[in-house]
């Protein structure tokens, strides 16, 4: 596993919210971390069926367009009751015509549990999967999860994305009402970039 000794990262986002949650979780190391957004560099076309293909597909386009090692997440929200969904597809649960909606997505989830009577707890996991992605065109893999629960009505203001319907095991506040700083301890990419953190900076 190769180690990190740069001063810089390029995270392969234009989620403001994702990037400062990397941009946190790396400030003990030092690292300053710039988005995708800020290096001018377009979203690439999100074409595979897994969270590690998809992840794979952001941090080499920006890995090679920049010459800069890249970071890249893809997440998502796996429902039980859903056979998994959306998964790969959560952010596109969001899309509307005006753009991004999550009220849009989470609604859709919970009305598709209802459709399907879904018994009650409603369990579900936060994926996250981290790909590191060098100019030479190596990479590394590192996954993570947070099993959980759905709530309805949602519940809390800060986080975002399907924050406010998810609530952690052992828990009994949901991400959108917890601390970012706790939140940022204990999520699924939280869980991954520990990984990460242990093979490149360990």
């Amino acid at each position: 596993m190769r180690r990190f000794t740069g001063d810089r990262l390029l995270v392969a986002t234009h989620n403001a919210g994702k990037l400062e949650e990397m941009a946190a979780l790396l400030a003990p190391f030092g690292v300053r971390v710039v988005g995708a957004a800020e290096m001018g560099l377009p979203e690439p076309a999100e074409t595979e069926e897994t969270f590690i293909g998809n992840a794979r597909i952001k941090a080499h386009a920006a890995a090679k367009a920049t010459g800069l090692p890249a970071l890249a997440d893809d997440s998502g929200l796996e429902v039980d009751a859903l056979d998994g969904a959306p998964g790969v597809h959560t952010a596109d649960w969001a899309e509307t015509s005006a753009g991004r909606d999550f009220m849009v997505a989470m609604t859709r989830t919970w009305a598709e549990c209802e459709a399907r009577a879904a018994p009650l707890p409603r369990t579900a996991r936060f994926r996250s999967t981290l790909v590191l992605a060098w100019p030479d065109g190596n990479d590394s893999v590192f996954e993570g999860k947070v099993e959980g629960t759905l709530v309805w009505p949602l519940r809390g203001a800060a986080g975002h994305g399907y924050d406010p319907m998810f609530m952690p095991a052992g828990h009994e506040l949901t991400f959108a009402e917890m601390d970012p700083a706790l939140k940022n301890r204990i999520s699924h990419r939280a869980d991954a970039f520990a990984r990460f953190v242990a093979a490149c900076f360990g």
